[in-house]
């Protein structure tokens, strides 16, 4: 058996002043609270490396995506179908889209990402990557741990009695109504996959769906709750942590979170101590091999008009419109050029009962739940907010329930089928494997 060695790698994509956050939809950078990370390992020593990497953006988009992507498995010596990388999804941070904002340039609207800083992260990435490859510890043994995260986690689709959407519980919310209602459907586990050279840690991966957010929208660049319970973790441990959101699309601290600023201290040490309960019951288990699968899936764009080409180009080109509806009309347009090129929905997994799902987009946490429980009594991780071309993924069930996200959603129902399929697949849930 070859020994097996890992990784670490980080940069920092902290945005500079004045650049646009979350996509241009809110003020732009006016200070930063705290740094901005690339973070990510390479599992090296069986088959072609594997890439795992999580940064602190809202969201990395279609060619964007893909591009950065490349990057680290050019770095890495792999293929790019062996790189998973995934956002943390704070707001108060850039959001890429390279198409998009190339259709804003030419449409003379409001900007939407600086691609030479863009690209500069892409390039600092792949440089830390590729330096870290010298680095690279042994490991021999993989830990996994779960611990319950208390208030932190609420559904933000309330739902009244005729089964419709009656409110949105946001990240922030005042409402008494809406702090009132019940958590509704969530996950509240965190869990962690560690990496072990016999008894010494090595790395940490945690997996835990909310959205990130305790206030944004102030210019002030953060990493938020969950990244700055990462960086707490690793302060503590001096063991090198990464963090990615699960399936968070439908899911805020919106029932534990009025917009307070102190909340977000509070919520940060409410994932610390998840992280901190998984770690007490790590159980490690030596590395004989590994497997990394992987699906393509074409996920259908809206076929709605208002999500059309016609209509999208109408509102990119109406100067009189806001930025955030030029904005998103491009990101439509975007999605659209590629909706003929497949997001690679991959999995790697140690043996028959240690799986680590990796998704795209927003996805509802109703896939990570169902992806659990395909594999009853197995270790099933789940990490989402990889290629965000689609936006939200909703369920086909909550685009006739109404709401905020199937408003927004640039796939269409039948996505949920198609995803589902490829989740089956991957955790050999049925007959077939991943390619």
């Amino acid at each position: 058996m070859p020994p097996f060695h890992i990784a670490t790698f980080e940069c920092d994509v902290t945005p500079p002043l004045d650049h646009p956050l979350c996509g241009g939809w809110i003020a732009p950078v006016r200070g930063v609270d705290d740094p901005l990370k690339a973070l990510g390992v390479v599992l090296l020593g069986h088959e072609k490396p594997v890439v795992l990497c999580a940064v602190d953006w809202t969201g990395l988009r279609n060619e964007a995506f893909r591009r950065w992507r490349a990057a680290l498995a050019e770095a890495a010596h792999t293929t790019p179908e062996h790189v998973s990388l995934h956002c943390v999804h704070p707001h108060n941070a850039p959001f890429a889209d390279a198409e998009a904002q190339k259709l804003i340039a030419d449409a003379r609207a409001p900007i939407s990402l600086d691609l030479k800083f863009y690209e500069g992260c892409v390039s600092r990435s792949a440089e830390a990557l590729k330096a870290a490859l010298t680095k690279a510890a042994k490991f021999t043994h993989v830990g996994t741990g779960s611990g319950d995260v208390k208030e932190v986690a609420s559904n933000r689709r309330v739902l009244g009695d005729d089964g419709k959407v009656k409110f949105t519980r946001t990240s922030a919310t005042k409402s008494k109504e809406a702090r009132d209602a019940p958590e509704g459907l969530i996950d509240p586990t965190l869990r962690t996959l560690s990496f072990w050279d016999s008894e010494t840690p090595v790395a940490a991966l945690h997996f835990y769906a909310c959205h990130p957010m305790s206030y944004y929208g102030d210019g002030r660049v953060s990493a938020d709750f969950c990244g700055l319970a990462r960086q707490k973790r690793h302060d503590e441990t001096k063991v090198f942590q990464v963090y990615f959101n699960g399936c968070g699309g439908n899911v805020t601290a919106g029932k534990y979170n009025d917009g307070a600023k102190e909340n977000r201290a509070a919520l940060r040490d409410r994932v610390h101590a998840g992280m901190v309960a998984a770690w007490k019951v790590t159980k490690r288990a030596e590395v004989k091999a590994w497997d990394w699968r992987f699906e393509p899936v074409k996920l259908p764009p809206r076929t709605e008009a208002s999500f059309g080409e016609v209509e999208s180009t109408k509102a990119l080109n109406d100067e009189k419109a806001p930025a955030a509806k030029r904005n998103n009309a491009a990101y439509q347009l975007a999605w659209l050029k590629r909706k003929e090129t497949p997001i690679e929905v991959n999995c790697l997994s140690f043996g028959d009962a240690h799986f680590n799902l990796f998704l795209p987009g927003e996805a509802f946490v109703e896939y990570q739940l169902a992806a659990q429980k395909l594999k009853p009594g197995a270790v099933v991780n789940v990490a989402a907010y990889g290629d965000d071309g689609p936006g939200y993924i909703p369920t086909a069930k909550a685009y006739l329930e109404g709401g905020y996200e199937p408003t927004v959603a640039l796939a269409g129902p039948a996505s949920e089928e198609i995803l589902l399929k490829a989740i089956r697949k991957l955790l050999k849930a049925e007959k077939g494997g991943g390619k």
